[in-house]
Formats: C-alpha cells, sequence, structure tokens
C-alpha cells in the first residue's frame, strides 16, 4: 500500500461541533484539507468518517501518518 501524500508537517487545528459528520482525508490530496474532497477517486485511500461526540477544538493530523487517524500522535515530529 502507498503512503498518503503528506498535506503538510503539522495539524490541522479546528473547531468540530457535537453531533456533526466530518470526513477527514486520509490520501493528502484533498484540497480542502484536512477535510476530504473527492480527490482520493485515483488512490485505493478512502476518507476517514467520524461523528463528533462533543463541540470543541482538535488538532487533525496533517501529515497523514497518524497512528490514531484522524487526530494527530505527533509522528510529523518525525518526517
Amino acid at each position: 500500500m502507498d503512503k498518503a501524500k503528506i498535506a503538510q508537517k503539522q495539524p490541522f487545528v479546528v473547531e468540530i461541533e457535537e453531533g456533526k459528520t466530518y470526513a477527514w482525508c486520509q490520501c493528502g490530496k484533498s484540497k480542502n484539507q484536512p477535510y476530504c474532497d473527492g480527490s482520493h477517486q485515483t488512490t485505493q485511500f478512502k476518507p476517514k468518517v467520524f461523528t463528533a461526540h462533543e463541540t470543541k477544538k482538535v488538532f487533525l493530523c496533517g501529515c497523514k501518518q497518524t497512528g490514531n487517524a484522524p487526530y494527530c500522535d505527533g509522528t510529523h515530529k518525525k518526517l
């Protein structure tokens, strides 16, 4: 399996809303980072869909190499 394109080497800091569903880009090609815009169609990747359990600020992975998708786990510091 190919590695995803690194969108940026730091997390995206975003506010998510309780009960809202999000589609986090896993391929790294989306022009709507950190969210999916359908650019994965030419890859083996699919978006990571998740629903927010509470309204809060989160750090979504920008390097696309996290072990805790869609959240940043610090992997970007080793790239």
